[in-house]
C-alpha cells in the first residue's frame, strides 16, 4: 500500500463517500489533517469547534479499529499538514474526494492532490448545472420535483403521494398554545475525549461550553436518526415555521451538522423518512416538508453555491452596516425575539430555519448590515455552518443581494409576522403594530422604512405591489423615517 494516501478532509466523515468508499484496509493509508488555523483562525462557537474536531478524532479511531493505517496530523494549516506526511511516507499519489468549498478545491489543485467524484450530495454538482443550463432565475420547487422524479421520494408512479407534490400549505401553523410538548432532543455523555477537545479550545471562542447535544460520531448520529423518525418527525409539519421562546427544538431533526460533516447521508435519512410514511407512522404533511427540505432546499443551495460563485460578492442593496453590538456579544437587546434567538445561538450554536431567516436575516436587511458580514457570522456561529450553506442561503435568499436570482423578493417582514408565528411578543417592550412612536416595534418600523428607502429599486417588483400600495397610503410616513433614524440609532450604539 505503499504508493497511495486517501485524504480524508474534515467534513467527509463516512466510510461510503468519495474516495474512501473505493478504498479497503490495506489499499492505502489514509490522511487526516486538524488545522490549527480553522481553529484559531476565525471566532468559531465552541459547540462549532468541538464537533468538528472531535468528530475527526472518532471517525480516525474507528478506522483504525477497522484496519486502516492512519496517519492523524495536527498541523498549522492543510498545506503543511500534507506536506509533513509526504516527507514522511512519499507517497506516490495523494487522492481525496471531491471538497465541499471552492477555497479547498483550489488548494488541492495547488497540491497536486487527485480528486474523485463525490457521492455526499444526491444532485452532484455538474448534473445541477446540466438541469439548470444557462437560466438567469433558478426556482426551488423547479428543483424539487425534478428531484422527486429522479430519485423517486414519495412517488406513487409518475404521481407525487398524497396526490400534491407540495404540503407548505398545511405547515406554516402558530405555535400550539399548550407549547406542542415535543420530545426532548438526545444527548451523549462526555467522555474522556470530548473533555480532551473543550479543555484545548481557544479561550476566546464564543458560546457556551458543550454539552453533548450534537452527535460526534456516526453510531450517535444513526441514534440520533432513529430518534427523530420515531417521535419526533410525526408532528414536524405544521408547526416547522412556528417560535417558542420556551422551546428551542419544537419538531426540528437537529441533524443537518451530521449531514454536513457526513456522518449522516442524505439518502439514508430520506429512506427512514419514506420507510416511516409509508408504514403509516407519519403523516405525508410531515414526511413532504421534512424530504423537501433534504433533496430540495438542501440540494439546491449546494448546486447553485458551485454554478454562482459571484454570488458570494452581491451586495444589491449596497447595504454597508456593521454588526452591531448584539450581534457581537457587547450588549443586549431589549427586542424579546431579536434577544431569544441570540441567547439560544449563544447556548447550543443553533437556531432554526424560520429564526435564521425572520428573525436575524430579517433583522439584518432591515438594519442595513453588510451582506458579506452576516454569512461570516453565521457561518462561524452556527454548529452546521459551511461556506456552501451560508453563501446562497445568506446572500441568495434572506438577504436578497444577488438581486433576485435566487428569490423572487427579499424576505423582510414587520412586528405582524413575528407576533403571529412566535410568542416573542409577550412581554416585550414594544408594540407590533404600531409604526411610529418610542413603543413601535423596531421589525414593524424598519419594515416600512426598508420599503420607504428601497423604493427606487423594489417598487417594480409584483410581489410587494401590495405593500407599495400600503406605503403610499401611509399617514405617519414621517413619523415612521423619524423612529426608524432613532432605532437605526440606537442599535447601532447598543441601547436598544
Amino acid at each position: 500500500m505503499a504508493g497511495t494516501t486517501v485524504w480524508v478532509l474534515g467534513d467527509q466523515l463516512n466510510r461510503a463517500i468519495g474516495a474512501l468508499g473505493e478504498t479497503q484496509p490495506g489499499d492505502a493509508r489514509v490522511l487526516m489533517i486538524e488545522s490549527a488555523a480553522m481553529i484559531e483562525g476565525r471566532p468559531r462557537h465552541r459547540q462549532r469547534l468541538h464537533l468538528v474536531i472531535t468528530a475527526m478524532r472518532r471517525f480516525a479511531a474507528e478506522l483504525e479499529d477497522a484496519g486502516f493505517e492512519v496517519d492523524y496530523r495536527r498541523a498549522d494549516t492543510l498545506t503543511t499538514g500534507l506536506e509533513d506526511h509526504r516527507r514522511r511516507h512519499a507517497p506516490d499519489r495523494v487522492v481525496a474526494t471531491e471538497p465541499n468549498g471552492r477555497a479547498v478545491g483550489a488548494l488541492l489543485d495547488r497540491l497536486d492532490v487527485e480528486t474523485v467524484r463525490s457521492n455526499q450530495f444526491l444532485c452532484h454538482r455538474d448534473d445541477f448545472a446540466a438541469w439548470a443550463g444557462d437560466a438567469d432565475q433558478l426556482r426551488l420547487e423547479h428543483f424539487y420535483r425534478w428531484q422527486r422524479k429522479r430519485l423517486g421520494y414519495l412517488m406513487d408512479g409518475g404521481k407525487p403521494a398524497g396526490g400534491r407534490w407540495n404540503h407548505d400549505h398545511d405547515n406554516r401553523e402558530p405555535p400550539p398554545a399548550d407549547g406542542g410538548g415535543w420530545p426532548t432532543p438526545q444527548t451523549s455523555a462526555l467522555d474522556d475525549l470530548d473533555r480532551e477537545v473543550i479543555a484545548a479550545l481557544p479561550e476566546a471562542a464564543p458560546g457556551a461550553e458543550p454539552s453533548g447535544l450534537w452527535a460526534t460520531s456516526r453510531r450517535a448520529a444513526l441514534a440520533r436518526l432513529k430518534h427523530f423518525v420515531d417521535r419526533v418527525l410525526p408532528g414536524f409539519g405544521p408547526h416547522e415555521d412556528a417560535m417558542l421562546a420556551g422551546n428551542w427544538h419544537l419538531a426540528h431533526s437537529l441533524l443537518s451538522p451530521c449531514l454536513n460533516l457526513g456522518l449522516l447521508l442524505p439518502g439514508e435519512v430520506c429512506d427512514a423518512v419514506e420507510a416511516a410514511y409509508r408504514d403509516g407512522r407519519v403523516p405525508i404533511n410531515s414526511a413532504e416538508g421534512f424530504i423537501r427540505q433534504v433533496i430540495g432546499w438542501r440540494e439546491f443551495v449546494w448546486g447553485i453555491y458551485w454554478l454562482w460563485p459571484g454570488q458570494a460578492e452581491t451586495n444589491a442593496l449596497d447595504h454597508r452596516r456593521q454588526l452591531p453590538p448584539s450581534w457581537q456579544g457587547t450588549a443586549s437587546t431589549d427586542m424579546r425575539c431579536l434577544q431569544t434567538t441570540l441567547d439560544d445561538l449563544e447556548a447550543r450554536g443553533y437556531v432554526h430555519h424560520i429564526q435564521r431567516l425572520m428573525i436575524l436575516s430579517n433583522f439584518a436587511n432591515l438594519y442595513g448590515i453588510r451582506p458579506q458580514a452576516v454569512r461570516s457570522w453565521m457561518r462561524d456561529r452556527y454548529v452546521d455552518g459551511a461556506d456552501w450553506v451560508m453563501g446562497p442561503n445568506v446572500l441568495g435568499m434572506a438577504l436578497w443581494s444577488d438581486g433576485g436570482r435566487m428569490a423572487t423578493k427579499p424576505y423582510v417582514s414587520g412586528g405582524a409576522y413575528v407576533d403571529r408565528m412566535s410568542d416573542y411578543c409577550r412581554g416585550c417592550p414594544f408594540d407590533p403594530k404600531q409604526r411610529s412612536g418610542d413603543r413601535a416595534c423596531p421589525f414593524t418600523t424598519l419594515y416600512w422604512d426598508f420599503l420607504d428607502r428601497h423604493r427606487e429599486r423594489l417598487a417594480g417588483n409584483f410581489r410587494l405591489a401590495r405593500q407599495y400600495h400600503t406605503l403610499d397610503r401611509l399617514q405617519d410616513l414621517d413619523g415612521v423615517r423619524h423612529r426608524a433614524r432613532a432605532v437605526i440609532r440606537r442599535i447601532r450604539e447598543g441601547t436598544l
